[in-house]
């Protein structure tokens, strides 16, 4: 039975999320360490990703008092969220999916015990494995991945929100992003714990809380203690120290989907984060929303190679002591018009255009 609990509460977790995942010993022995027989023979009655107390209390033999304690601790650990629905406001508790989701939850408090350790250990084996499974398959596999929503939407250095929209409209100040918001909490970034924890600390910071997070998903992660809550102006200085560093702003919208509210913004760094290792080890496409490109101006160019060295995506080329930007690899982050010694770059706006690129075939004959 026990063998079947396990593949069943990973079926569960994987049906709650927008990205598949294939359900092997390696993602059972992560939920193995994350949780206890007894938690996942609770989260059995997820068969929905969400439910309220009330329909919990309908699908299980406890009382309300063991059953409050039972989501407690769920939520104390990153298992499950617990937020308010807008329309009734009543409490709507939700199994959080392997990615984005319990892979960052489980290393976003900072802590570097063994359980962390070995929590990092777990997720290099699930990387590998993913590649080896793309890899044997990889135009199968690319052909679907178009399918699914884009992971993330990338910002330059600043963008706002329209106050009483849902859907983002991209602007030209980041600040009034975070005006939009009373509730912000600051975050461990996983990606850098995960590599930091296997021994391959971040090239660029030794700083770790990098991530900001917003309304409902700062409201759980500060009160659960995943992340802290800071002010507006702290985080706008946060936003700003990482832009000096050259770090990425990823934007990630509730469930994948653009039109929802932002739950945070991620600065990522190529070598630590999540979403540019999978494309790096060709275990998934980098697939984003952007409304911007980056444009050289060829009369301030020295050819200093900066912006070749700053690019995440790995774009630019010096030419005849001149920098080249390959635009179908360009997701208008802004690094390398913000890092620019001479001032040479420009971001222009395209408007909002998806950037689908697939990643190297590292088996390929």
């Amino acid at each position: 039975m026990t063998v079947k609990l396990w593949k069943k509460v990973a079926s569960n977790v994987v049906r709650g999320g927008a990205i598949p995942f294939p359900i092997t010993d390696t993602i059972i022995e992560f939920l193995q360490t994350i949780m206890t027989e007894e938690q996942a023979r609770f989260l059995l009655i997820f068969k929905r990703a969400s439910l309220n107390l009330e329909q919990i209390k309908s699908k299980v033999d406890m009382s309300e008092s063991d059953i409050l304690k039972m989501l407690d601790s769920l939520m104390k650990n990153g298992i499950i969220s617990g937020t308010k629905s807008r329309s009734k406001g009543i409490m709507v508790y939700t199994l959080m999916p392997p990615f984005p989701g319990l892979i960052e939850f489980s290393l976003m408090k900072g802590e570097m015990g063994e359980k962390q350790k070995k929590l990092a250990r777990i997720f290099e084996k699930l990387v590998g494995e993913l590649r080896d499974g793309t890899q044997k398959v990889y135009d199968e596999v690319m052909e679907q991945m178009k399918n699914f929503p884009p992971f993330s939407r990338v910002v330059p250095v600043e963008e706002c929100v329209q106050p009483g929209q849902e859907i983002v409209l991209l602007a030209e100040d980041v600040s009034k992003l975070i005006d939009h918001y009373e509730t912000i909490g600051v975050a461990h970034c996983y990606c850098k714990q995960e590599r930091t924890l296997n021994g391959e600390p971040c090239k660029v910071t030794d700083s770790r809380e990098h991530c900001l997070l917003f309304g409902k998903a700062a409201e759980f992660a500060t009160e659960q203690g995943f992340a802290r809550k800071i002010s507006q102006e702290e985080a706008k200085k946060i936003m700003k120290e990482n832009e000096d560093l050259g770090l990425v702003h990823k934007v990630f919208h509730a469930q994948l989907n653009m039109k929802k509210d932002i739950d945070g913004i991620c600065s990522c760094c190529k070598c630590c984060c999540g979403l540019f290792r999978l494309y790096y080890t060709g275990v998934a496409p980098f697939h984003t929303m952007t409304s911007y490109m980056a444009r050289i101006n060829a009369d301030e160019c020295v050819g200093c190679g900066t912006c070749v060295e700053k690019c995440p995506m790995e774009t630019i080329t010096i030419e005849d002591n001149l920098a080249v930007i390959g635009q179908e690899k360009c997701i208008g982050c802004g690094v390398c018009a913000h890092l620019c010694p001479q001032g040479a770059i420009t971001i222009d706006r395209t408007g909002p255009r998806e950037v689908f690129l697939l990643p190297p075939k590292i088996n390929a004959a």
